[in-house]
């Protein structure tokens, strides 16, 4: 089971970030994800693997001026 912004999630063997975001249904475009304490970048999404248990908070990107 992982946390992902305050909500449980199933956890799965092998789930990469790019695989998780897949799987929510969110319209937002993630720049940034923090996996426990650690600042994963959208090129690395798709080779970071979740471990088990882990805390997740997403990090919506924001366009201002």
């Amino acid at each position: 089971m992982i946390t992902v912004d305050g909500k449980k999630i199933f956890w799965q063997k092998g789930m990469s970030l790019a695989d998780l975001l897949e799987t929510i249904d969110d319209a937002h475009h993630y720049a940034v994800v923090r996996i426990n304490d650690q600042y994963i970048s959208k090129p690395n999404f798709h080779t970071t693997i979740i471990p088990d248990q882990s805390e997740i908070y997403l990090i919506p990107m924001i366009a201002g001026g």
